[in-house]
């Protein structure tokens, strides 16, 4: 029998940040997850193939300087100057394992979110953690340490470049710190690194010679490859010598030989991010217009080309409602309530017609 859900789950919830994906394994019935925003395609089968391959080598430690995965993904990142680039990168065990090494090591002080109305959380817990004085997103001051998430999960909120550097400008201290996570702006287009901070070395480093701001562009790359059991991240910094400011603090072996493997082969399958490309759009948007033609009164938020849909169905018990009758078939979506503590939102990530069919007829009781 399908459990029932609850607020938290296996989540110490006085100890830790609530987050997605837990419920998959507490279910008999489970047919997809879309409490999670990762890729409606799955693991990529090539990657697969390579990290199943290298647990026959987990008798070695892995690597100590991350190689040859590093410079694989620095090529990905930077594919005409990553040998110019690639030793302000450095890999970690998830995103939010180099949030807490970066946070830290920042200038001790205020902290303050982007601008949305609401964003990941694990910035905030680090943050609280190491005694930051914390700072809402509407506060007129600049902070000595600023993270926001671009495109904005949940909200999915999106600045261009034009706009994230005149928010950049306006928050952080001379001195600071900002972290601009990037995880989901992969999905942009095949030229997402035209609208990324990637490609703007010369602005990164003017900022940190003038301004002595230093601009960490964050990913966790489990979202865009699926591969969130693995725990992998990485972390671009303004400049060498930060890198190895966080590898002097980061335990050694953080990344083990399986995700490493994952990563090395993930980052050369086009044609998986070809179809990722071509097919999110299109499914997110029959997503919502099927939703709107059932849930009329439901406002949906989000850019085009992400994998979620942020919704707000106005109404706390329509929401808990939806959460309730989504586990119990086996497709659980992410609350509003728990961490974010918006109640009437739900979240959902983008899936395949066939897959988003059993939610919809999980809420045909709505």
């Amino acid at each position: 029998m399908p459990t029932t859900s609850t607020p938290n789950g296996p989540w110490d919830a006085k100890l830790q940040q609530f987050h997605g994906g837990q419920d998959w394994a507490h279910m008999d019935n489970f047919v997809e997850d879309f409490s999670v925003t990762t890729n409606a395609f799955g693991m990529p089968e090539s990657a697969m193939l390579a990290a199943v391959q290298a647990v026959s080598q987990g008798h070695h430690y892995p690597p100590a300087d991350q190689e040859p995965a590093r410079s694989s993904l620095a090529r990905f990142l930077w594919p005409a100057d990553f040998e110019a680039e690639q030793d302000r990168l450095i890999l970690g065990n998830g995103a939010s394992e180099l949030i807490d090494l970066i946070i830290r090591m920042a200038p001790t002080g205020t902290w303050k979110p982007g601008p949305f109305r609401t964003q990941y959380k694990e910035y905030e817990r680090s943050a609280r953690n190491n005694g930051f004085e914390m700072l809402p997103a509407d506060s007129a001051d600049s902070a000595n340490v600023a993270c926001l998430v671009n495109p904005c999960n949940p909200t999915g909120d999106y600045l261009e470049l034009p706009e994230l550097k005149s928010w950049i400008a306006a928050n952080v201290r001379d001195g600071g710190y900002v972290l601009i996570d990037e995880s989901m702006q992969p999905w942009h287009s095949p030229q997402f690194l035209e609208h990324s901070l990637l490609s703007q070395h010369e602005y990164i480093r003017a900022l940190y010679q003038d301004r002595g701001i230093s601009v960490f562009i964050m990913h966790s790359w489990t979202k865009l490859w699926c591969c969130t059991g693995l725990r992998l991240g990485s972390v671009v910094c303004p400049t060498a010598e930060h890198m190895r400011a966080i590898k002097k603090i980061q335990v050694p072996w953080s990344v083990n030989i399986v995700a490493l493997a994952f990563l090395n082969a993930v980052v050369a399958d086009q044609p998986y991010l070809q179809k990722t490309w071509q097919m999110t759009k299109t499914w997110r948007q029959q997503t919502i217009e099927r939703l709107s033609e059932r849930f009329p009164h439901w406002q949906f938020f989000g850019n085009s080309f992400l994998s979620w849909v942020w919704v707000d169905t106005k109404s706390e018990q329509e929401a808990q409602r939806a959460v309730d009758l989504a586990h119990a078939a086996g497709v659980p979506v992410r609350s509003g309530r728990p961490g974010y503590s918006l109640p009437t939102f739900v979240r959902l990530a983008v899936r395949e017609p066939a897959k988003f069919d059993v939610l919809l007829e999980a809420w045909s009781a709505l």
